[in-house]
């Protein structure tokens, strides 16, 4: 199992210094993250769907050993709910592809105030080629029902697995592989996450997928740079427990802001 660890995103003001070099300019901040980093979640293509010609240019400016995570566009969440899902769907994919081999999974967030509707998720979940990782990030709780939790299993859809000062709905094994988003800890520096919850989720981690299985965790606690510090604490943790972590950089290289 590689434990694919990144961050959501790598575009922060207030990485400048603890991550980034200060003097280094921000259209250079991709390689810079890539150097250290395997893998990233684009956040952005969830606000602004890029161009494919875009991605293109992500995928020549990263090593050959990266995958980025791609969030798809609130136009098919937010806006459509899902409902329409072929054409959204089709643009997301088409524009995605331009990573090349480099694209790693799909990742669904739905809206806080959508509820379940299991004909909508399914017409969604098909729509996309079967070469493509889905993953499905719920955020009202009506979703967490056995049919699902079927649905997700039937589809070979990860259910995104998600902790904002505590974990976010059940812990669900619905496919041979899962997506983790870290959003916000408990310790201080706040957005920072302790020893307990890393530990923690190691341990689920390894009592619900083998060694040869894949899991892709993000860190969106991107304020004080502790998503990316907490990303390269959380491969100590997985890497004791026997699981292969993709390369990070050491914890001592990033400083936690302060301000």
């Amino acid at each position: 199992m590689t434990v694919w660890i990144g961050t959501s995103g790598w575009q922060y003001d207030d990485w400048r210094g603890p991550f980034y070099p200060r003097e280094l300019p921000q259209r250079s901040w991709l390689e810079s993250y890539a150097a250290r980093f395997a893998t990233v979640e684009s956040n952005n293509a969830f606000y602004r769907l890029p161009e494919r010609r875009t991605f293109e240019a992500w995928a020549e400016r990263t090593p050959d050993d990266f995958v980025m995570a791609v969030k798809v566009s609130r136009y098919l969440t937010h806006i459509r709910r899902l409902e329409g899902p072929a054409e959204p769907v089709e643009r997301f994919v088409g524009r995605a592809r331009g990573l090349g081999s480099k694209l790693g999974p799909a990742l669904i967030q739905l809206p806080p105030q959508l509820r379940c509707d299991r004909d909508r998720l399914a017409r969604t979940l098909d729509r996309f080629p079967a070469d493509i990782r889905v993953a499905v990030e719920f955020r009202h709780d009506s979703w967490f029902r056995d049919e699902i939790r079927d649905l997700l299993v039937e589809r070979g859809a990860a259910l995104c697995l998600a902790d904002r000062r505590g974990v976010l709905g059940p812990v669900w094994r619905t496919a041979d592989w899962t997506y983790l988003r870290f959003h916000a800890g408990r310790a201080r520096p706040r957005p920072s996450y302790g020893d307990a919850a890393l530990n923690t989720w190691a341990e689920r981690l390894a009592a619900l997928w083998s060694p040869d299985e894949d899991c892709y965790v993000y860190f969106n606690n991107d304020h004080r740079a502790a998503a990316p510090r907490d990303a390269a604490r959380f491969a100590g943790r997985v890497r004791r427990r026997g699981f292969r972590p993709s390369r990070t950089p050491s914890t001592r290289s990033i400083p936690m802001a302060r301000r």
